[in-house]
């Protein structure tokens, strides 16, 4: 498929059947919302920041550098798969000029992987510090209110089923069981002799069953360890024998699965409770985290701390582990200075920020707060009052209504990327997505105002 690039084609392309030609194509996409999305992002700037470039040998890329970082925001833009994204550019042209790309009519791209490769690249080469601060500087000139933050945690969970110890141990044992046989079906050998026809069914039968009681989910469980264990130390012998054909994928989840058996059999046998719990065999990396809601008290996903300036979100931590949020305030409070070169001095945070160190902080910096007094009330109690009010209503509406949009509108209720990188990556773009969006119409409004 022969692609060229839009900015290398300005002004010597004609549409016919738009009977318009790329002027007034590029002119009434800049109009679009979409257009507002592309002028708000700095393109040269995330292209020098994330070191792509075009190969000069061999064939050319569909994508330009530039189409690359565009695929990503237009990816949460849209809110669709990979496959429905790649239909939606080939049939729309505002999307090929979005992306740099020109795709020909008789020849569309049909390779819809495509995304999830420059998904992978770019994961390995995200700066989030970095290519915030770049964001930060560009966007700058359309923000007020610079000395004033806001900042909360929330979780952006993995697209995963519910983990049970049960389920686990039976993804475990099934996964372990189809290498068991793959490597003596290499070797020659006839098939260790176990009973796993027997937990099979037992299992399908649980799962079958809307109330099943503590007394069969005990057995089942304790079934199921010992039959992993024997399986786990049968595959290890073949393993040495087969020799090194085996993938990294591979050992990532026997790794996994070995672990499972670990912490499964000491939390059944030994009733320890197991350190940095394994829910996922493929996601090893998940860990749940606690959030204590009324509708799901625990999460299994990336934690999030966000501080938001003027409407704006940034990403001032992510882990995949639990973390308590409320010790990161002086961390936010130089996040924000770094990022805007602004002294902070109106400071919004829920009580779980309401503690005596950063209640020491930001009195010792004169940060004007949400938080709730101490001792005896002063004279100027409602003054205080009134400004704490006001300061909760910008957190609980623009800070925590962002949580839900994001989630909602730019991918972020449920990540389906397979990898820590790529979920991280997912995470960023969805986030800014969002912000890019936001400042865009704040651009568009200066014009309109103008004219």
């Amino acid at each position: 498929m022969k692609v060229r690039r839009f900015s290398q084609s300005q002004g010597l392309l004609v549409f016919p059947n738009l009977d318009s030609n790329y002027d007034q194509l590029y002119s009434s996409f800049l109009k679009t919302r979409l257009g507002c999305l592309y002028k708000a992002i700095p393109w040269s700037k995330l292209v020098s920041d994330l070191e792509l470039y075009e190969y000069r040998k061999g064939p050319q890329c569909i994508f330009s550098p530039r189409g690359k970082i565009a695929l990503m925001f237009l990816k949460h833009y849209v809110g669709c798969s990979d496959f429905k994204l790649i239909e939606h550019i080939n049939g729309n042209i505002h999307y090929q000029i979005f992306c740099d790309i020109i795709i020909p009519t008789n020849s569309p791209i049909t390779n819809y992987k495509i995304v999830s490769e420059i998904r992978c690249e770019l994961a390995k080469k995200l700066d989030i510090d970095k290519l915030q601060h770049t964001l930060a500087n560009h966007w700058r000139p359309h923000m007020t209110n610079l000395d004033s933050m806001v900042c909360d945690a929330t979780c952006y969970e993995s697209d995963i089923r519910y983990p049970t110890d049960i389920k686990l141990l039976w993804e475990a044992t099934h996964w372990n069981h189809r290498m068991l046989l793959a490597c003596s079906r290499q070797l020659g050998r006839r098939m260790l002799r176990t009973k796993y026809i027997k937990w099979s069914k037992r299992y399908t039968n649980y799962s079958k069953s809307k109330r099943p009681s503590r007394k069969e989910k005990k057995a089942l469980r304790r079934g199921l360890l010992k039959l992993l264990a024997k399986i786990n130390e049968s595959l290890s012998d073949l393993e040495t024998k087969v020799g090194s054909t085996f993938t990294d994928a591979y050992w990532q989840r026997r790794k996994a699965s070995k672990t499972v058996l670990s912490q499964q059999w000491q939390y059944f046998f030994k009733q320890v409770k197991p350190i940095d719990r394994i829910v996922s065999i493929d996601k090893p990396y998940i860990r749940p985290i606690v959030r204590g809601k009324e509708v799901k008290k625990v999460e299994f996903g990336a934690k999030v701390h966000k501080i938001q300036i003027d409407g704006i979100s940034f990403i001032e931590h992510l882990s995949f582990d639990a973390f308590h949020e409320g010790i990161r305030l002086k961390k936010s409070i130089w996040a924000s200075q770094k990022l805007f070169r602004t002294k902070i001095k109106i400071v919004g945070a829920d009580r779980i920020y309401h503690n005596n160190p950063n209640r020491v902080y930001v009195s010792k910096h004169g940060i004007k707060t949400d938080f709730t007094r101490k001792g005896r009330a002063s004279k100027h109690k409602d003054h205080f009052d009134q400004l704490a009010m006001m300061i909760t209503k910008e957190r609980a509406t623009r800070l925590e209504g962002s949580f839900g949009t994001d989630k909602e509108y730019f991918l972020l209720k449920r990540i389906k990327a397979r990898t820590k990188e790529t979920e991280t990556l997912w995470i960023f773009f969805g986030i800014h997505t969002s912000n890019a969006i936001r400042i865009g119409q704040r651009l568009s409004n200066i014009i309109v105002q103008a004219a």
